[in-house]
């Protein structure tokens, strides 16, 4: 679905109908708020939710916006003025001025808390997954989204950055800095992918009850 078309009535309707909702990555400024309304519907509706690199940032930042009260929280990379800057600049991509392979790329490793969703889906508590990303969870406000449920339970190994994120209370609400599916193949599946849609199978099912 266009993100740029989820507030026209008619595309709320085919959101309704959705039992499961992946937020991809991507960059730049379009389509931004439908994505957030999309995930909104998902947090409230307790639809099935994976949101990846960008997906996973503007997770936190409806989460900012919805549930913690920060009503213009936003990602630098969108508004450099915003008040309440959820997410924001690798530090060390503040002073690069030429783009090119810049961004924190690759295979890093991961530090996935015990008894969290990803650590039943990935059965490891270190894993390796590839990046492509220059902004990441601002640290300002690690200690805030926590206390209101929304949890990191991937991070790197020095406890820095944070890597995955899980909503507790809500069936399958996951989000990952990473890219999961860069290493996804046949028969092989990305395990975040895979949570997604065996959680959209149960929803689904349910549904029709």
């Amino acid at each position: 679905m266009e993100s740029e078309d989820i507030n026209k009535e008619g595309c709320r309707c085919l959101l309704e109908e959705a039992d499961g909702i992946l937020i991809p990555g991507g960059f730049g400024s379009r389509g931004i708020e439908g994505k957030v309304e999309a995930i909104k519907h998902a947090r409230e509706n307790k639809v099935p939710f994976l949101g990846v690199c960008l997906g996973f940032q503007l997770a936190n930042v409806e989460f900012a916006r919805n549930v913690l009260g920060m009503g213009d929280a936003n990602s630098t990379e969108f508004d450099p003025h915003t008040a309440h800057p959820v997410v924001d600049l690798l530090p060390e991509q503040k002073n690069v001025t030429k783009k090119g392979a810049t961004m924190r790329l690759g295979a890093q490793q991961v530090i996935v808390e015990k008894g969290s969703m990803a650590e039943k889906l990935y059965k490891a508590t270190e894993i390796m997954e590839r990046h492509r990303h220059r902004y990441e969870i601002n640290p300002h406000y690690i200690d805030t989204i926590q206390s209101k449920g929304l949890r990191y339970t991937g991070r790197s190994p020095d406890g820095k950055r944070m890597e995955i994120a899980e909503l507790q209370g809500h069936p399958f609400f996951v989000g990952s800095q990473f890219h999961p599916e860069f290493k996804s193949r046949p028969g092989r599946p990305a395990p975040l992918h895979y949570g997604l849609v065996r959680a959209a199978l149960e929803y689904s099912q349910k549904r029709k009850r």
